[in-house]
């Protein structure tokens, strides 16, 4: 019998009894997972697939604090490559439809039955094999010499321009771009990004192959359109969209690759990234910024980097990291802060920020946040009146049941607990 992969999975229900019986009942191994953690709101579940990047979350849509939609499209913003399954009541299926860009591969209806729990996730196991299977498939025609290098006329057409210094689009190129599929039309005029890619080996040796560029085209066209093509032991792609599409969805786009590259070619993949150019004539100055962000970026280490980070230095390092710090300690009360609006602060990009903050501060960005709120939650409880609905609101939380969640999970005791120790031992001092 063919070994099964095991992939993990975190599991999220505020349904104590389901949640429970779920996570002991459900015959993981056999089924190809292995179950690394539970969460009883969407949250905590953040926080575990920030800390234990699993290939599977398998969430409830109601739960408290944050919805799994909500949720589901926070998860799509560190953990692009990562599945979701949906566990849920029937009427919540129209609302769980906006949710399918998420990477959403099952939904299953409440009530569930371990047996029908085991079988969906059966079903799931087969379909994470599928996509494994078809991200590794080329590399492995590739090596044994089956598949030709891939190339189409996007690629063809793009590649003159990408890499030749004195390469200009001559009064045909429009129309070209057209016909070959690269332009909608020739009114088409979208703004045009350089990415180049590279795959490094456990021993760092550049191990990039042609097929590769099926696996950049893959991913890219989930969320911009383009085109990549091989040349000098690297793969470069073309990605072509709206300035609105490439804020929200580049940073996603580059960081799903590298965590397919680790988890599914068993490769540690090096990006770099342009800015935007708005003309094809733009392109070669692009491809140069996107080498100038791949030779930055450590070699020791896998992820993108993007031109705008590394220039000028305080963008990266311990310096930015630092920024980071001192903005959570100016705006960790704004309920809305997040790692994407903190990197429009900084002007960098989410992904670059992340590993920037893991790797100097040792910590996540969520982590740092919840320790900031609660400790300034703590003084205010310690130090004034303030109602615990008052001190809520000046933590960033809407939600006092939250709050209280959060305070009681970091300190140890409720915020009344606090308030009632602290009050009785002043009362034992006056006497």
């Amino acid at each position: 019998m063919a070994v099964k992969t095991l992939y993990t999975v975190v599991v999220a229900d505020d349904e104590d009894v389901l949640r429970e019986a779920v996570c002991s009942m459900v015959p993981w191994q056999e089924l190809g997972f292995s179950l690394v953690g539970s969460a009883s709101n969407g949250l905590d579940a953040l926080q575990l697939v920030e800390k234990l990047e699993p290939d599977l979350l398998l969430t409830d849509i109601r739960m408290p604090f944050i919805s799994g939609i909500e949720l589901a499209r926070q998860v799509r913003e560190i953990r692009p490559a990562m599945n979701i399954a949906f566990l849920s009541g029937y009427d919540d299926f129209e609302y769980a439809k906006q949710a399918i860009q998420y990477n959403i591969i099952s939904y299953m209806l409440k009530p569930l039955t371990i047996d029908g729990i085991a079988a969906e996730l059966k079903v799931i196991h087969q379909k994470i094999d599928a996509q494994f299977a078809r991200f590794r498939q080329a590399a492995e025609e590739q090596a044994a010499g089956q598949a030709p290098a891939r190339q189409d006329g996007r690629a063809a057409f793009l590649m003159p321009l990408v890499l030749d210094e004195y390469a200009e689009p001559d009064p045909n190129s429009v129309s070209y771009a057209v016909e070959c599929g690269l332009l909608r039309d020739r009114d088409d005029t979208p703004s045009y990004t350089v990415m180049v890619s590279m795959l490094q080996g456990d021993n760092g040796a550049n191990c990039t192959t042609p097929s590769f560029t099926a696996t950049l085209d893959t991913v890219a066209a989930k969320y911009l359109r383009g085109a990549s093509f091989f040349t000098a032991d690297r793969a470069v792609t073309v990605l072509l969209g709206n300035p609105s599409d490439f804020d929200e969805y580049l940073h996603i786009l580059a960081d799903e690759v590298v965590q397919i590259a680790a988890r599914v070619l068993n490769s540690r993949c090096r990006i770099g990234v342009s800015r935007r150019t708005a003309s094809l004539s733009g392109l070669h100055n692009a491809y140069r910024e996107a080498m100038d962000a791949l030779r930055q970026g450590d070699p020791s280490e896998g992820g993108v980097q993007f031109i705008g980070d590394l220039l000028p230095a305080v963008k990266g390092g311990s310096g930015l990291c630092q920024r980071a710090l001192e903005a959570i300690d100016q705006h960790y009360m704004e309920v809305d802060l997040s790692l994407v609006s903190l990197s429009g602060m900084l002007d960098v990009s989410p992904n670059h920020l992340s590993a920037c903050i893991k790797k100097y501060a040792g910590e996540t960005f969520i982590n740092i946040l919840i320790r900031k709120r609660m400790e300034a939650a703590r003084k205010l409880l310690e130090t004034t009146s303030l109602r615990i609905q008052e001190v809520s609101d000046r933590c960033g939380y809407t939600d006092q049941h939250y709050f209280s969640y959060c305070f009681k999970k970091y300190c140890g005791e409720s915020p009344n607990a606090l308030r009632r120790r602290l009050n009785q031992a002043e009362m034992e001092a006056r006497r």
